[in-house]
């Protein structure tokens, strides 16, 4: 039975970086499709970027006002390149298991990605616990990905909790910036590959190495306190 707006507590979470171990593919990937269209950007900048939705991406690192006439077969190249590593993919230590344990304690879980849908369905089959996940979006469902707020906001309407009552987990800045957007509090993640400090400086509750430790300390972390 689906529990009461009231009783509903959601764990949300995005998926790069925090459940499944994409992000430097996605620098990687992201680096070789600019340098096939003749343009330079340097790696560490793209892995700061990665979080954000394609479009955001491509504004962020190569500005507002630049010629756009490649973005659309860099943002193809970007894809295809990705999607090679589809069926290596692997989640991070500790995520299913993460997941199930939410679930099991009786929160809503919603995994919300920037990411299209077909990067969506990869990672969780990589993840492999469906049965734990109550929602999935994609960037393909909302007018803008992060850092805007719009995913965060889709799944707390998703899961039917209040805002006041859900916890999202991310792995960026831009993760913490949607949520502060959307008013949820956030927790970080190391293991996407931003430091500590600059969670913290975003917003970040609390911080940990990645799923199995966020794990280890569920009885005495924020989601004891929603």
């Amino acid at each position: 039975m689906t529990p009461s707006t009231e009783a509903a507590r959601a764990a949300l979470f995005d998926m790069d970086g925090t459940l499944v171990d994409t992000n430097y593919l996605h620098a990687v990937t992201w680096w070789e499709s600019f340098r096939q269209a003749g343009i330079t950007v340097p790696m560490p900048d793209i892995h700061r970027s990665i979080g954000m939705g394609g479009d955001r991406l491509l504004d962020h690192l190569l500005g507002a006002d630049r010629d756009r006439s490649q973005d659309e077969s860099i943002t193809a190249a970007h894809t295809a390149l990705y999607a090679a590593y589809f069926p290596t993919l692997a989640p991070l230590p500790g995520a299913a298991d993460l997941l199930r344990a939410m679930a099991d304690r009786g929160w809503r879980v919603v995994v919300a990605s920037s990411a299209g849908g077909d990067e969506l369905v990869a990672m969780r089959n990589a993840i492999g616990a469906d049965e734990a996940i109550a929602d999935a979006i994609s960037g393909d469902d909302v007018e803008h990905t992060k850092p805007a707020p719009d995913l965060v906001q889709e799944a707390v309407r998703r899961s039917g909790a209040p805002a006041d009552r859900s916890l999202f987990v991310g792995d960026t800045v831009w993760d913490m910036q949607a949520c502060a957007a959307a008013g949820v509090r956030c927790v970080g993640l190391l293991s996407g590959g931003i430091p500590r400090s600059a969670l913290e400086a975003a917003g970040a509750v609390a911080v940990y190495d990645g799923p199995s430790d966020l794990l280890a300390h569920l009885d005495d972390s924020p989601f004891q306190d929603a």
